[in-house]
């Protein structure tokens, strides 16, 4: 399956929303300018995430889960979890 970028979607996105800006700036095309700055800066934080997040989820066994290789858990201070309070008598 073959993944699309997002870089188009952020720089449609940064279009819109950067000539509104220019709009009201009374200066569409620093606007405009502005908003496919932004857009593709979006758009390449998307990519990278989206690159991280399966980057993470890929498991020995395909399913995303990552083991961290049992053992006896420990305690916030730790030590052996073993249940005894530490005092005296």
């Amino acid at each position: 399956m073959a993944q699309t970028s997002f870089m188009g979607i952020g720089i449609a996105l940064g279009v819109a929303i950067g000539t509104a800006i220019g709009v009201a700036m009374g200066n569409v095309a620093v606007g405009v300018g502005l908003g496919i700055g932004v857009g593709l800066a979006i758009g390449v934080a998307m990519d990278g995430s989206r690159k991280s997040r399966e980057d993470r989820g890929s498991g020995a066994d395909g399913g995303g889960y990552v083991s961290d290789g049992g053992g006896r858990d420990r305690d916030v201070d730790g030590g052996s979890d073993g249940g005894g309070d530490g005092g005296g008598d």
